[in-house]
């Protein structure tokens, strides 16, 4: 099982039978409120009929086509519908199927943009400390996530990493954005000085690192990381495959912050959960920096055998007509304010050293016990799903990201088991 204690599971499996709305229930018939929306992925709830009549009709009518040298209209509607809630001037998209080829795909797009535009030399990719971009070798190189890290003793060469933004002597139980940390976005001036700025091609960093336990930027950092990148000729990556479509109350984190990046990286959401797809959107000036040479010549020397599976568009499609009937790209911006004083009223239980809450996302960091880091969070997730609650635990955080359809009493009674549970397992 991927990421799991597979022992530790299997001597006490949590085992889920179906979903619906907020709820899954489990084999033995108890309904448990789904805390993380899946994977950070089932923004519209569990069990939508509109995806799966849309899937079903797909299936039908055409269950495969290749992407290579042949198309299908679904893709081209699909991908114009998401160029049209994309950040302004992100409107050329390239399918994959997963968070993880998205972020390979990303990195491949810019390293053959600089190529294209005469700047070969710049190969060079800044990811950030513990950062999370997937497990590809490239998404797992610019990541900065240890434990993902070290059991692989190979990864890409010319890559380095700025530091990460964790502070939590000064930025413990901030309300909203932290006050302090823009200053290391500045880290990068010291990548550039130590290698050159001719040599970067990206710099790669999640707007809201989420797998890591939840860390958010620092006022300011992200205007900063755009600047410096603009002054040294650098492209700028955002990985929104967590806080795309609507996780903080606006469709991308780039709309919440209000910075562009020239490339984006996006799945979960995309599809509600349903199909793997992901995609990655780019600038025109990416995208026609590689529309050069003959017109017969392939420009791009990359994809996937189910790039635009014409079944997972079908599915996006209709996840996106239900994210704008019901306007869950923005609906976390109305619940952000009761969602974050709900999550710090858990301030004062038991081995709670911080909470980091934005749009409907939480963070809530425990003290770890001597010798056994992540064993407390571990603990407090197994009763939790006991008593009618799932939620995500990495290291000692306990991450939340609930689905977007979410009510207020929904919200008090996820407040109320983990409660009880950080006291059960203090």
């Amino acid at each position: 099982m991927p990421f799991t204690a597979n022992r530790q599971f299997k001597a006490e499996p949590r085992l889920i039978a179906s979903a619906e709305g907020i709820h899954y229930t489990t084999v033995d018939g108890r309904k448990v409120i789904d805390g993380s929306a899946g994977l950070w992925c089932v923004n519209a709830g569990h069990g939508r009929r509109e995806i799966a009549d849309a899937v079903s009709r797909q299936l039908m009518a055409l269950d495969y086509a290749p992407s290579f040298q042949i198309g299908h209209p679904i893709a081209f509607d699909f991908a114009e519908k998401l160029a049209a809630i994309a950040p302004a001037g992100l409107d050329r998209v390239f399918f994959t199927n997963s968070g993880s080829e998205s972020v390979d795909t990303a990195l491949k797009i810019a390293l053959a943009y600089h190529r294209a535009a005469g700047q070969s030399t710049r190969t060079r990719l800044i990811g950030r400390e513990r950062g999370y971009h997937g497990v590809g070798f490239g998404g797992m190189s610019v990541g900065g996530m240890v434990n993902n890290r070290r059991a692989f003793a190979t990864h890409l060469p010319g890559v380095d990493h700025i530091s990460h933004t964790h502070d939590l002597a000064r930025n413990a139980f901030s309300r909203g954005l932290p006050a302090h940390g823009a200053e290391l976005a500045d880290d990068v001036e010291r990548l550039v000085a130590l290698h050159g700025s001719e040599t970067i091609a990206a710099v790669i960093v999640e707007p809201v690192a989420g797998s890591t336990g939840v860390l958010l930027p620092p006022q300011g950092y992200l205007q900063r990381l755009r600047a410096l990148c603009d002054k040294h000729g650098i492209l700028l990556i955002f990985d929104e495959v967590i806080t795309g479509f609507g996780r903080l109350g606006a469709p991308f984190a780039a709309n919440y912050f209000g910075v562009t990046p020239d490339l984006i990286t996006s799945a979960k959401g995309i599809t509600n959960g349903t199909i793997p797809l992901g995609a990655v959107f780019a600038s025109r000036k990416i995208h026609d920096a590689l529309m050069v040479g003959p017109t017969s010549q392939i420009e791009l020397f990359h994809g996937y055998t189910y790039s635009a599976h014409p079944v997972a568009c079908a599915a996006g499609l209709a996840t996106l007509e239900i994210y704008r009937k019901e306007n869950l790209l923005t609906r976390g911006a109305e619940l952000a304010d009761y969602w974050q004083d709900a999550m710090h009223s858990l301030r004062g239980s038991p081995n709670v050293i911080d909470i980091r809450a934005i749009g409907l996302v939480a963070g809530i960091e425990l003290s770890s016990r001597p010798d056994a880091a992540g064993s407390r969070a571990y603990d407090v997730m197994v009763d939790c799903f006991n008593r009618g609650l799932v939620i995500r635990v990495t290291g000692d955080t306990i991450a939340m990201s609930p689905p977007l359809i979410i009510e207020r009493s929904q919200i008090d009674e996820i407040v109320t088991i983990l409660g009880d549970a950080l006291k059960r397992v203090a």
